[in-house]
């Protein structure tokens, strides 16, 4: 282990704990820590560790010394992934907005309960931000301008923040006159988990150039590309990036079609086209005569082209097209399909919300129970529950589910896949849960072959039901684990055991790619909210739309099946069988 990484890993630990509002004290102490370690520009500090020399370093205490004596032994830090897996996510993205520091950032936290890029942006702009000490308007407004520069100069945001942006834009170009029609297409309308622009397509009366010109012309346009014309690149002043297509009504639906897919299936379609002696041009369909066929609406298109209608999430060109054309395309996952909902904390561990509201909540979105998952006791940071605490949270949900009559809550754990592959707590403890969902929250820092088998030891144990966020990737913000994925799935193929799609907008882990493998291996997929609030159960949204994007259907789903159905799941892996999930 390098001084230069040693003192990245505690500057790290350093914002983090000032993330979670401790003293600025202790946070100090890693600060001179890192700059210490910095200052000894050594390629290997192992020696020096065990020589005892770093010991009399000045600013090393045994804190600090723990976490390099851990990097050295282990090669990552466990206090460090501790504290990022009891960070909300979203504070992470804050913490790259220039001048926006780890304390500030929990006082905006814990003041009001702002969690996401989003909401920081949308508090600076609607004033809430200046009820919080020391925050007036010009802080505001650095905080916007902070927010503007790291959009122009990372352009890729998560899913959520670039469709609220396309919200608001394709409302206000359905305002302009002329425009009859305008849509959202591109990467955001194929439901990507990132996205780098907001993709627009408007159908209009009489004049496109006209509209697109007008666009130009809008309050924040920082710059223009292709000015003049009916396609036109705009970037606002806070890093927006709209890609804007103009086009008649009459070749709306052809011009969507080609906004939304990826270049991959828009060359595949073209060739199937033109094996029928079509051609597109431009925007327009023609015939061998090179006369214009009407099509109404992208439906009317692929039936023209002899297709199945295929929807936008399945785009990509990776075999949409070959199952249209021989009626194979599997009828996708609704939002409508789920009945429940299984991976949910409250505020037994680190949840914002009592088990009653986190029901209540679940009961109103239409789903007939909820599956409380708290952390176990492993993840002490998270507050995970004590043996005590488990019988105190199991008689609470009994009392619950005594006054309810259509609706049931179930009793689950997010128990911790510890290093040597056991699942946290004793057989007995683990047999008195409805189901367990297993989840890695330390030691990512392993290499392929050790998490691989970190991970398929605890996959043979029969109390695992679910193996949640089975990557620990956090989109722009840390990579997935070194792991065999497609050696998980075919242990969990043979195990009966469900994968998660966690449905959390910063992981969306298990990824659409791999979530297609799965369901091809007849392995269940769990989609989780991961919600820690009652908002927080609306990720279902976006996690259905993935589960589209990697070719489920409402049979590929666990939490698409009834509480009973899910309950006999996790029986009959707990007894040992291996046949597979309930009819």
């Amino acid at each position: 282990m390098d001084s230069r990484s040693a003192a990245h890993t505690l500057t790290r630990i350093a914002e983090y704990l000032e993330l979670n509002g401790e003293s600025r004290f202790k946070s100090r102490a890693y600060v001179q820590a890192a700059r210490a370690i910095q200052q000894l520009d050594s390629d290997d500090l192992g020696p020096l560790l065990r020589s005892g020399e770093l010991e009399n370093v000045p600013g090393l205490g045994p804190a600090t010394l723990a976490v390099v004596r851990d990097l050295v032994d282990e090669g990552d830090s466990s206090l460090l992934e501790r504290l990022r897996e009891s960070t909300p996510e979203g504070l992470l993205e804050m913490l790259r907005v220039p001048g926006l520091g780890p304390a500030r950032i929990h006082q905006i936290h814990s003041g009001l309960g702002v969690d996401s890029l989003q909401g920081l942006e949308e508090a600076a702009r609607d004033g809430s931000l200046t009820t919080l000490r020391g925050f007036g308007p010009r802080t505001a407004e650095r905080i916007l301008n902070g927010i503007a520069f790291l959009r122009q100069s990372d352009s890729l945001v998560l899913h959520p923040h670039a469709a609220a942006e396309a919200a608001r834009l394709v409302t206000a170009i359905r305002q302009l006159p002329d425009v009859i029609r305008a849509e959202v297409a591109g990467s955001l309308r194929r439901c990507t988990e990132v996205v780098r622009s907001v993709v627009i397509v408007a159908g209009c009366g009489n004049s496109p150039s006209r509209v697109a010109s007008a666009v130009t012309r809008w309050p924040g346009v920082r710059s223009v590309v292709g000015g003049g014309g009916r396609t036109l690149q705009v970037r606002f002043v806070d890093g927006t990036l709209l890609d804007l297509r103009c086009v008649p009504l009459a070749d709306f639906a052809v011009a969507l079609w080609r906004a939304t897919g990826s270049p991959e299936h828009v060359a595949a379609v073209t060739a199937h086209a033109g094996d029928r002696e079509l051609v597109f041009v431009g925007d327009q369909l023609r015939d061998a005569m090179g006369q214009t066929i009407p099509i109404a609406d992208e439906a009317a298109l692929y039936r023209r082209l002899d297709l199945d209608y295929i929807a936008p999430e399945l785009r990509e060109g990776m075999g949409e097209l070959e199952a249209a054309a021989d009626g194979t395309l599997p009828r996708l996952l609704e939002l409508s399909d789920i009945r429940g909902v299984l991976h949910a904390h409250s505020q037994f561990s680190d949840g914002d919300s009592t088990i009653e509201e986190m029901a209540a909540a679940a009961r109103a979105r239409g789903w007939s129970y909820l599956g409380i998952t708290d952390h176990s006791q492993s993840a002490f940071y998270a507050g995970g529950l004590t043996p005590d605490a488990i019988l105190r949270q199991h008689e609470e949900i009994d009392r619950l589910n005594a006054t309810l009559t259509d609706f049931r809550i179930l009793k689950g754990i997010e128990a911790d896949i510890l290093p040597c592959g056991r699942v946290d707590y004793d057989g007995q403890t683990l047999s008195s849960f409805d189901y367990v969902i297993g989840s890695v929250h330390s030691r990512f820092g392993l290499n392929e072959a050790q998490m691989t088998d970190r991970v398929l030891k605890a996959l043979d144990d029969p109390h695992l039901t679910i193996l949640g966020h089975p990557t620990g990737r956090l989109l722009l913000t840390r990579e997935a684990y070194a792991i065999d994925m497609h050696a998980v799935i075919e242990r969990a193929a043979e195990c009966a055991v469900a994968i998660e799609l966690n449905a959390d907008p910063h992981r969306l882990d298990l990824d659409w790619r791999l979530v297609r493998v799965a369901r091809d291996r007849g392995v269940l997929i769990e989609i989780g909210p991961d919600a820690h609030s009652v908002q927080g159960l609306d990720n279902m949204q976006l996690g259905v739309s993935i589960g589209r994007k990697g070719w489920l259907s409402a049979s590929d789903v666990l939490n698409a099946r009834s509480a009973d159905d899910v309950l006999a799941f996790a029986a009959r892996r707990r007894d040992g069988a291996t046949a597979g999930a309930p009819a």
